[in-house]
């Protein structure tokens, strides 16, 4: 069998399309049929950014329900519940079991993630198409629950960002047996400075480092950042300098003193499978991130960047070659 590990889509369905063309996969009116021998694998970020919101959620979940397909959540999917779920923790008992009805009947008008300018515009394109609170809107949040966080077969692991099973342990009691969140476990993971919300920004936004002291980083939506994310795919993470480690532009790099080492990484990759990630807007020819790590995100989402797939063979999983990346250059 060959998965076909596809990157972020981010509301891209002509790039996505012409990439499953270029796969071989044949639309037979309801969905796209896989080449015999081949199944997709969707590594999250399905929405925002993008100005075919609809089209690309209806192309991966007609193949999802089709059982041509799989996927994992991304982080925007994850944002994208959390920006239309009302906080409930000052009116409700998190101890209790309730549903959504429960939650958009509270009184507060506090989401789980704020509607400040930067969420907003980090999910217009897809509020766009879905206007929020439509029958539309709830339909497609509630499709995004079914998205699981983590996929793990015999030959391989598939997350959106970090395959860091130290935090997934801590997640696992708030999901579904299948990895999928519930809505307490939306909650739970909402709260900052939390053990669920630590756990969960590992899973689907990856590892991260304090910057030195004074040092704050401004990221490509404008929010200040302390902390910068590293490539865990490394090894001795806390034997590198954060020159070595960092994933940012050297531009961002550039106030940080050349000898300064991370500091409390606290990770470890703990399986012996190849691990297949998105998230990460890489640039480039595609080869994989180290001998058991590949990302399959090129940065689809801007004019510059290519849908991209890397095409597993789960009966040879490893090693990892460049030479499995398909690219669809669509200009």
């Amino acid at each position: 069998m060959i998965i076909d590990v596809i990157g972020d889509i981010h509301g891209y369905a002509d790039k996505l399309i012409g990439l499953l063309k270029q796969l071989g996969y044949v639309h037979n009116g309801q969905y796209f049929v896989p080449p015999s021998g081949h199944r997709a694998l969707f590594i999250g970020d399905l929405i925002d950014r993008g100005s075919q919101q609809i089209a690309t959620l209806e192309t991966v979940f007609a193949m999802l329900d089709a059982d041509v397909a799989d996927a994992v959540m991304g982080n925007h999917e994850y944002n994208a519940l959390a920006f239309a779920t009302l906080d409930p923790s000052d009116t409700l008992d998190l101890s209790d079991t309730y549903s959504a009805n429960d939650i958009n009947s509270n009184s507060s008008q506090q989401y789980l993630r704020s509607h400040n300018e930067i969420h907003i515009r980090q999910h217009e394109a897809f509020l766009a198409e879905v206007p929020f609170g439509s029958d539309s809107h709830q339909y497609w949040l509630q499709r995004l629950y079914e998205l699981p966080l983590w996929l793990e077969t015999e030959y391989a692991c598939f997350v959106h960002a970090c395959w860091d099973v130290d935090s997934m342990a801590i997640l696992k009691p708030l999901l579904t047996d299948d990895n999928c969140l519930t809505l307490q476990g939306l909650i739970a993971t909402s709260k900052e400075d939390s053990v669920p919300f630590d756990a969960l920004e590992r899973v689907l936004k990856g590892v991260e480092t304090p910057l030195p002291n004074g040092i704050v980083m401004i990221d490509k939506e404008g929010t200040k950042r302390t902390r910068v994310r590293v490539r865990w795919w490394l090894d001795e993470l806390n034997k590198r300098t954060i020159h070595e480690v960092a994933r940012a532009p050297a531009s961002a790099l550039a106030q940080i003193p050349i000898d300064v080492l991370a500091e409390n990484i606290d990770f470890a990759l703990k399986t012996h499978k190849p691990v297949f990630v998105g998230h990460y807007w890489l640039t480039g020819t595609p080869e994989p991130l180290s001998l058991q790590v590949a990302c399959t995100d090129y940065s689809a989402a801007v004019d510059s960047g290519y849908m991209t797939c890397y095409q597993l063979d789960t009966e040879q999983p490893l090693p990892l070659k460049a030479s499995n990346f398909v690219q669809h250059l669509h200009d």
